[in-house]
């Protein structure tokens, strides 16, 4: 699979006529995986830590998977690039519109538009991080922040399977046992504390669903799969395209 991907990768970069891959690493295993695939393309990959307030925990595994993606790619150029005192002052401008989940969300928001900044300078592809149940089971990514990519590699694949590829590529052990999060928050609340479900939970509940399984359900299965629907509810609109008023000709 990775081979498949990585091809997939090259041939989409080259059809464009583009001459770099743009990623965002932020210390967790689907960015790292992420990287790793656009470095195994031998083509010019920008890798780039971009701390925000972040967890110093987070920001040294971004780090970590940095140093290692350079020791063993030569193609890869490392950056980080410290968005704390831009963020600031967006926050001070917007004060009057103070409220916490809009100023976590445009966290994310920020790193985007920095990476599309260092794209453009590259003529290079933003490629996204985002897993299967993450992009398209609950919607659990910000609308044009991390979900505004060119190319998303790993958006087919679950947790588990992100999982399987990191320890293939030989990804550092603390990044792949790190409990998953967005670093979007002051606190240290992980996705599962944000969900209320594991990505395995997740995983089982999307092919139960998918496929139409059907035998007696556990009280927490019940719960996980009313916890599924829910997201995938709620966070519909960024899933799908956006609605577009026809005029009839």
């Amino acid at each position: 699979m990775k081979n498949e991907i990585s091809n997939w990768l090259k041939s989409y970069l080259e059809q464009n006529h583009l001459s770099a891959f743009v990623v965002g690493v932020s210390g967790g295993i689907d960015s790292a995986v992420t990287s790793t695939l656009c470095a195994t393309t031998g083509i010019p990959t920008i890798a780039v830590n971009m701390p925000l307030h972040s967890k110093e925990e987070n920001t040294n595994l971004s780090n970590l998977h940095l140093e290692w993606l350079t020791k063993n790619f030569n193609n890869v150029q490392d950056d980080v690039i410290c968005l704390d005192s831009v963020f600031d002052k967006f926050a001070i401008a917007l004060k009057k519109y103070n409220r916490d989940l809009g100023f976590a969300n445009s966290k994310s928001r920020l790193r985007m538009v920095a990476l599309y900044q260092i794209a453009a300078s590259v003529n290079g592809l933003v490629v996204g991080t985002g897993n299967k149940v993450e992009d398209f089971g609950v919607g659990f990514f910000t609308k044009y922040g991390d979900g505004g990519v060119d190319i998303s590699p790993i958006a087919d694949l679950t947790k588990t399977q992100v999982r399987q590829l990191a320890a293939e590529f030989g990804i550092a052990r603390a990044i792949i046992e790190a409990t998953p999060t967005d670093g979007l928050w002051e606190d240290a609340r992980s996705d599962e504390d944000q969900i209320g479900a594991s990505y395995e939970e997740l995983e089982w509940a999307m092919n139960y669903i998918e496929n139409n399984i059907t035998y007696d359900l556990t009280s927490r299965q019940k719960e996980v799969i009313m916890i599924y629907n829910n997201f995938n509810q709620s966070n519909a609109h960024k899933m799908r395209n956006i609605p577009v008023f026809k005029v009839e000709r």
